[in-house]
């Protein structure tokens, strides 16, 4: 057991590590780490405990973006609320589709998020921008799609999310990543709630999956400073292991 958790607090910190450093896509490590480093067997409690500890990481960064005055509240609640939906129907889904199936499943959306790290981002946008009537029509679907997949496979789903509130309101890169966390926190809670209602979130590894992550942020902070220059080409080194992990997934 303890070697269990030792394992589980080793992948949260290289998890918090590369979610600080790459601001994203580090999550979707945590459930194959689960099943294949660590030994959980159930994949479907890999997920709700991989999508707890994703919550936890990323609501404590939504307090620090939120004290910095990024977070489009009116338009990621809209978003949230919509998602949040999504995520519960997503999970109960998934609840009932076969393991191997499943994470094979996720394996091709771990390809796909890291895709989408690959493509290149422009950060303009209106930095004031303002919920409007028009713009609910436009987050409440994407918001409502985000969180299926979210819920599903278990994962923050930031990669659909910022874009998905570029796309519906206009807001910038910054704003958007920081928005976006409103839901992978909200969306991450209802997964392992929907899981933990029967019994599948395994709490102790939980407990060692965010300690490990709590170090694995603080580990990363200065080193933030000494990757600037080089931040494109590791992320696309990192995007690049991500479908390299997804592969392995589909094919073990």
């Amino acid at each position: 057991m303890i070697e269990t958790l030792l394992l589980a607090a080793l992948g949260g910190i290289l998890i918090g590590l590369l979610l600080t450093l790459f601001g994203g896509g580090g999550s979707v490590l945590a459930t194959p780490w689960l099943i294949y480093v660590v030994g959980v067997v159930d994949t479907h409690a890999a997920i709700a405990t991989s999508a707890a500890a994703v919550a936890v990481n990323a609501a404590t960064g939504l307090i620090a973006q939120a004290k910095a005055g990024r977070v489009k509240w009116p338009c990621a609640s809209v978003f949230a609320t919509a998602g949040l939906i999504g995520s519960v129907l997503g999970a109960r889904l998934a609840m009932q589709v076969d393991g191997d199936f499943l994470i094979r499943a996720f394996g091709v959306a771990m390809i796909a998020i890291a895709v989408s790290m690959l493509i290149p981002r422009k950060n303009e946008g209106d930095p004031a921008v303002r919920l409007t009537p028009t713009m609910i029509w436009k987050l409440a679907p994407v918001g409502l799609v985000a969180g299926l997949a979210a819920g599903f496979f278990g994962i923050g789903g930031g990669f659909l999310i910022a874009p998905g509130l570029m796309a519906a309101t206009g807001m910038t890169l910054a704003n958007a990543s920081a928005s976006s966390l409103v839901s992978v926190t909200l969306f991450g809670g209802a997964t392992s709630a929907t899981y933990a209602l029967h019994g599948q979130l395994l709490w102790p590894v939980f407990a060692a999956l965010v300690a490990g992550g709590a170090v694995g942020t603080l580990a990363a902070m200065p080193l933030l400073r000494r990757i600037e220059k080089n931040a494109k080409l590791l992320r696309h080194g990192f995007a690049l292991l991500v479908i390299a992990v997804g592969l392995f997934v589909i094919f073990r």
